[in-house]
């Protein structure tokens, strides 16, 4: 059973999904045993304690990029993480951090990478007149929102649309595809070479069906 943490900053609701995920039994060899947050305000950190998970504030007040991450990566070899899963963490994580953890973390954008990374992809998308949108799962690298790609959603772009609307489209993706990747990862069904992903004994559409586990397949 492999130990995950989770780093968030906000609601949480990526991590939600892959916990509601794990509850029921659409992933099996995973078990959250940790949630830190930069922010101790943090509803992701809420979530975490009402399920009896640990949750823990670090406060980055004061400290370098570097520093921080240092007293995390501590912390969480400490408590002997396998893999870590970014889920709305507003932080961009130190080169040390990411040889840390080489190719163990995850993270999810709300956007078709390699287009539109940084904050507000989905505004970044309107101003450029895209007709579809999506979600993308990847594993971390030094670079900002870089990386092999493990999965990704698409959704379309209506002319109507504005950042909320398109945003909330693309989040009902994610909250699908976040656990698919964590499920392919703790299977073992995930391999690198040369830069990219590939995905071992299994057919993706397998996932595109309705999975009452994760709340279906519609607008994936």
């Amino acid at each position: 059973m492999y130990r995950l943490a989770v780093l968030l900053s906000g609601r949480g609701s990526n991590f939600e999904a892959i916990l509601k995920a794990i509850e029921s039994g659409f992933i099996t060899n995973g078990k959250i045993t940790v949630v830190v947050s930069d922010n101790r305000q943090a509803r992701g950190l809420e979530i975490a304690r009402k399920h009896n998970i640990e949750a823990v504030f670090f406060d980055p007040k004061g400290k370098s990029r570097e520093e921080y991450d240092r007293v995390v990566v501590d912390y969480l070899k400490q408590r002997d993480v396998d893999f870590v899963l970014l889920a709305g963490y507003m932080r961009i994580l130190s080169e040390f951090f990411v040889r840390s953890f080489k190719n163990r973390i995850l993270n999810i954008h709300p956007a078709l990478l390699p287009s539109f990374k940084g904050l507000h992809a989905q505004k970044q998308a309107l101003e450029k007149g895209v007709k579809v949108a999506g979600a993308t799962v990847h594993f971390v690298t030094e670079n900002l929102d870089d990386g092999p790609i493990i999965v990704q959603s698409v959704v379309p772009v209506f002319d109507d649309d504005n950042e909320e609307s398109l945003s909330k489209r693309i989040l009902k993706t994610e909250h699908k595809i976040y656990p698919y990747a964590v499920k392919l990862l703790v299977e073992g069904k995930l391999s690198l070479k040369d830069g990219k992903v590939y995905i071992k004994d299994t057919k993706k559409e397998e996932f595109f069906v309705s999975n009452p586990a994760i709340g279906g397949s519609d607008g994936v």
